[in-house]
């Protein structure tokens, strides 16, 4: 960050005034609803996912959402008001099964109906204000789901050490702390292998630390990419932007480590519970992003569990990792993603963007890297994944190497992830001593010439159990390795750890994102966008260390370069902007 804010910002200030005094001013025209909602799953690709594969609906995956009473007492006792309103229209040919202690009436909870709809609903004739008639297709309409009521689930299968027969768990809730039972669900995914999903919390705006027990470190955690910000609540539903620190928690955690793992559309559409066909937003919240990517973890669990070859995704030692690196792997990068702190260098000691993770979900991408099937170390194709072991011997690697026809205009994404390790039983402590710290590495090499090798991204946290790397490639190179190893020769000794590895290659994409510069997400650039610039620059000023949006033109800093780059661009509009042009 540069230190002073020089004459230069005022003049491109002064220039943004005259600018946006002759500039007309528009008003947001309302779109047409699209034929399927919610539109996040669009985003994050869950419907193209089911053009591909139209058999993809969650059938046969055993599906866990564990849900808050709504409503406590004045001893902060719960009300049994977990359910959704399985009256609603869309709920009619779901397979739900609800656990609670029985000890009140189960009540019907807003938040619960939300989520069960964007994940379970179906709808074929769903009707909303201001929008056109629509189909209403959850992520996983055909899963078997189980609705757990918290403290049931705590106290019944928690503490009881007592594993539910789930494959998926996802939960929108969380708390600022580790405890006992977020160590429990850790120990779940680590020996037992079960996916968790949880949301990360929701931002600066609501004073929201990283939640466990998405901020744990086995589990995936999952951010908020929001929505478009209009009055037309057609136009939000449809389009997303960015995920803000303001409305997403981020990282570091308490112990320095990256989070959220992956970001997912939030706004949806979702089920009320006024009556049997009420619709609402549910806004950009973690809580409505978690089903999103949840709903992409069961589509995959159904694609392993359909294909022997991919059984090794599904293992009760590691499958969770695997899953969680393929998602994190196969992820899309927004605008201002970059490793750890705004610089001007990679930062390789944080492997993920403190608010974006890795990238946000993608369906797609996910499946195919899942289909691509797991290769062991040695020659591999350039996509896959592998579960493997680093044997106790710390000096040995995994090298797993490919080669491309033509490096020119490509990336390599390459993702690394284990668990860490916790006890069995009640309380579940960590057992730090057990864990080990990995690191990955991407080379350029010359078969012909040993000495033109060329390591120059990697991935070594001293506190994440995830390491990642995404990099262009050389145009100069066709032969390239990726190697997994200990970070050093200290660690515990043991039988080794376990990882899972996933890479790819893609081609390099321009990035003609209308959100560089749209930085309020009002469908246009003006004074809007100067403004949320200037407070982010000076916010960066006063805290260095701050997660700051506005590096327009990505040389590691905000400063008048940025709002030079900003006024270029004065006056563009979104094509979903009233009187914009097609972007």
């Amino acid at each position: 960050m540069i230190k002073t804010i020089d004459e230069t910002a005022v003049w491109v200030l002064k220039l943004w005034v005259v600018a946006l005094v002759a500039a007309p001013v528009g008003s947001t025209r309302a779109q047409d609803g699209a034929s399927l909602q919610p539109q996040g799953l669009e985003r994050a690709g869950i419907y193209a996912l089911r053009q591909l594969d139209p058999g993809l609906t969650g059938a046969g995956v055993r599906f866990g959402v564990v849900c808050r009473s709504f409503t406590y007492n004045e001893e902060e006792e719960p009300q049994n008001d977990y359910r959704p309103n399985v009256g609603h229209n869309c709920f009619q040919a779901a397979d739900l099964h609800f656990l609670d202690a029985g000890a009140l009436d189960a009540g019907v909870s807003p938040h619960s109906t939300a989520i069960c709809s964007i994940l379970f609903g179906s709808d074929p004739r769903g009707i909303a204000e201001s929008l056109n008639p629509f189909v209403y297709e959850g992520a996983v309409p055909d899963a078997e789901a189980y609705i757990y009521e918290f403290q049931h689930f705590v106290t019944e299968y928690v503490t009881a050490e007592s594993r539910p027969d789930l494959d998926v768990l996802a939960a929108s809730f969380g708390y600022p702390f580790e405890t006992w039972w977020t160590r429990g669900i850790e120990s779940w995914a680590e020996h037992e292998g079960l996916i968790v999903v949880a949301s990360i919390g929701n931002g600066a705006n609501v004073s929201d630390p990283p939640f466990y027990p998405g901020a744990g470190s086995n589990a995936i955690g999952v951010g908020v990419v929001s929505s478009v910000n209009t009055e037309d609540a057609a136009t939000n539903l449809a389009h997303f932007a960015l995920a803000y620190p303001e409305q997403s928690s981020r990282g570091p955690t308490d112990d320095d480590r990256c989070k959220p793992d992956l970001i997912a559309p939030g706004n949806c559409l979702a089920a009320g519970t006024a009556n049997e066909a009420d619709y609402i937003t549910s806004g950009n919240w973690s809580s409505f992003s978690t089903p999103v990517a949840a709903g992409v973890v069961g589509l995959l669990v159904q694609a392993a569990g359909q294909d022997q070859r991919l059984e090794n995704a599904l293992a009760p030692d590691g499958g969770n990792c695997v899953m969680k690196a393929i998602l994190m792997n196969s992820a899309t990068k927004l605008p201002f993603w970059h490793r750890g702190k705004l610089s001007d260098e990679d930062d390789c000691e944080a492997p993920l963007d403190y608010v974006q993770g890795a990238g946000m979900v993608n369906a797609v991408g996910a499946y195919q890297l899942l289909k691509a099937g797991q290769g062991v170390a040695g020659d591999v194709a350039p996509a896959g994944w592998d579960l493997a072991r680093l044997d106790a011997d710390r000096s040995v690697q995994k090298v797993y190497r490919f080669v491309l026809d033509n490096s020119a205009d490509k990336v390599i994404t390459a993702t690394l992830a284990w668990n860490r390790h916790y006890r069995r039983a009640y309380p579940f402590d960590r057992i730090s001593a057990r864990d080990n710290d990995l690191r990955l590495e991407v080379w350029a090499v010359d078969p012909e010439n040993s000495g033109r090798e060329l390591l120059w991204p990697w991935s070594d946290s001293k506190t994440d159990n995830v390491e990642h790397v995404h990099v262009e490639a050389k145009a100069e190179y066709a032969m390239y390795e990726i190697v997994v190893s200990y970070s050093d020769f200290d660690g515990p000794a043991g039988a080794g750890e376990r990882y899972a590895l996933a890479w790819s290659v893609g081609e390099k994409l321009p990035d003609e994102s209308f959100f560089w510069h749209d930085l309020n997400a009002d469908g246009i650039v003006d004074e809007h966008d100067l403004g949320v610039l200037m407070n982010n620059w000076i916010a960066g000023l006063k805290s260095p260390e701050a997660y700051l949006i506005g590096d327009v033109n990505k040389d590691g800093r905000i400063d008048v370069d940025d709002m030079q780059a900003l006024y270029a661009e004065r006056n563009r509009r979104a094509d979903w902007h009233m009187g914009g042009a097609a972007n």
